[in-house]
């Protein structure tokens, strides 16, 4: 039989698990545990709120897919299996707090737009391109519910990102390829 794409699909292929579930369940779980550190939601002033703790675990996603994003097709598509394992928590998260099936879709959508363009604003100013520093970039979209954050926070969150950054770097995509990321400590920036 074939699939949506003309390629001859088996009955053993429709029951196969994609075998980059597991790696993308195990990123997304450091991903949690690193988001979860006390240290950003104290010295680094972010609001332990449900937008904070958003923030944060796009923060950190974004770093993976970030190393994940020139390592090839199957890095690819590992990347992809985290975003769907990000926001399939997400969408069972609002469930939990009370949103209703016939919104979900549309707060997941609003998500999903604002990690897009958090990763092109943390991209770029890693990267050194455009007008906006990390800083700046880290202000607007991760500080962004919070009327007054004091500069050093954001200043040790900037450290912090460049410091992950570098760091996941250093590991290389094949520990990412076997759901294995060491973001570093929070405290040493």
């Amino acid at each position: 039989m074939p699939d949506l794409r003309g390629n001859r699909v088996g009955i053993a292929d429709l029951f196969r698990r994609n075998p980059l579930e597991r790696p993308a369940a195990d990123l997304y779980a450091e991903i949690v545990r690193q988001s979860r550190i006390p240290a950003f939601y104290e010295d680094a002033a972010v609001p332990d709120t449900v937008d904070g703790r958003f923030e944060m675990i796009s923060l950190h996603a974004f770093l993976i897919m970030r190393q994940l994003k020139g390592g090839g097709d199957k890095a690819q598509k590992l990347s992809q299996a985290l975003f769907d394992e990000m926001f399939a928590d997400m969408d069972q998260s609002l469930r939990e707090i009370g949103i209703g099936d016939l919104s979900i879709g549309k707060h997941i959508k609003k998500m999903a737009k604002a990690f897009y363009g958090r990763v092109a604003a943390y991209d770029s100013a890693l990267d050194g391109e455009g007008e906006e520093s990390l800083a700046e970039a880290l202000r607007r979209n991760h500080y962004g519910t919070v009327d007054e954050v004091p500069e050093e926070a954001v200043a040790s969150l900037a450290r912090y990102l460049r410091a992950a950054d570098q760091r996941l770097a250093g590991q290389g995509v094949d520990m990412l390829m076997k759901g294995n990321a060491d973001f570093g400590g929070f405290g040493a920036c």
